[in-house]
């Protein structure tokens, strides 16, 4: 693992495999009583949001807490940032905290980036999304529901899978970095969007480009629906919802067209009857619940092989799991009221 995660794009396939094992061990913590290891006892881990979020940022912290870390949550709002602190100013503070990982979310594309390379901080950074850039812990996360629910094992990657993804590609960080990340572990990506929604340079993406949902849904082995982000928006991209919906929205006729194994994705949250409807959304093909349960476990092995958790490990790929788990329930009987706030 490098220092940093700041684009899906720099993660090689055996990069992403780890990854996606290392979550696969540490995923079986959520069957056990005790959910806790001591990987990261004595690290502090800061998540640096100056956007709203509850999935990733949530997330995160019950990453970093069930690897023992200590987390400080840092919200602009409120801050010395809502004063007109500057990124670099907010970053040395940081520094001068200790921290050994930030976890940062910034509305402008390049910040995660840029706070990796200044020196401003000497510990890892963890991109959470940047802009409409990239959200590589998102992509992973799918990337690992994929492989779980497709019947891949360890070791393995998504050779041979097709993945659609359909709505507002322009603005979607998540379309960007599962592209690079899916096509680096074998898939075959196919983005569907209105024209109006498809970047510019998409042709240079690892992937196709179809305006026809209808036409795709029969091959693929995973439809991972986007939000339409109104927010982001600053001019009129279609022409009202109810044709937005009626070309591009997943209703239960268009998932009857799938193979009975695909499965329906969505990265959060759903904007329901718009980009897919009710009883979609409640299938059992429906991944989403999944997907943030599963996001737990691959942000626990980001932060873990980050932080040289592989270093500890005496029990080879097991290694998260090993040993330490069995610390951990001592450490955690011994001190039955440690936690008792996590």
């Amino acid at each position: 693992m490098k220092r940093h995660l700041i684009s899906a794009a720099d993660l090689t396939r055996d990069d992403a495999v780890l990854i996606l094992d290392t979550a696969e061990e540490l995923g079986r913590l959520a069957d056990r009583p005790i959910k806790k290891l001591p990987t990261l006892r004595g690290r502090t881990v800061v998540n640096l949001f100056f956007e709203d979020s509850t999935r990733t940022r949530i997330s995160f912290e019950a990453a970093a807490k069930r690897l023992s870390a200590d987390v400080i949550n840092f919200s602009a709002k409120g801050s010395s940032v809502s004063k007109g602190e500057s990124l670099k100013d907010t970053a040395l503070t940081l520094e001068a905290m200790g921290a050994d990982a930030v976890v940062i979310r910034h509305h402008d594309s390049g910040a995660p980036h840029r706070l990796a390379t200044s020196g401003w901080i000497g510990g890892s950074v963890v991109n959470a999304g940047d802009g409409t850039h990239e959200h590589p812990t998102q992509a992973l996360l799918d990337a690992f529901t994929l492989r779980r629910r497709l019947g891949a094992g360890a070791g393995h990657d998504l050779g041979g899978r097709r993945v659609t993804i359909v709505g507002d590609i322009l603005h979607s960080r998540v379309a960007r970095s599962n592209v690079h990340l899916l096509s680096t572990l074998g898939a075959e990506v196919t983005l569907v969007a209105p024209p109006t929604l498809v970047p510019v340079g998409v042709e240079r993406w690892p992937c196709e480009v179809s305006y026809d949902l209808d036409a795709v849904l029969a091959t693929s082995d995973a439809v991972m629906m986007l939000r339409v982000q109104r927010e982001r928006m600053n001019a009129a991209y279609f022409p009202t919802e109810r044709e937005y919906a009626r070309r591009y929205g997943l209703d239960g006729t268009r998932m009857a067209r799938m193979p009975e194994h695909a499965l329906v994705m969505h990265p959060g949250p759903m904007n329901r009857g718009m980009e897919i409807t009710a009883d979609v959304a409640d299938s059992p093909r429906c991944t989403a619940v999944e997907q943030v349960t599963n996001g737990v476990s691959t942000r626990m092995a980001v932060l873990y092989l980050l932080l040289g958790g592989a270093a500890l490990g005496t029990e080879g790929p097991a290694g998260p799991t090993g040993r330490h788990t069995e610390n951990a329930e001592r450490d955690e009987n011994a001190q039955p009221h440690a936690e008792e706030n996590t």
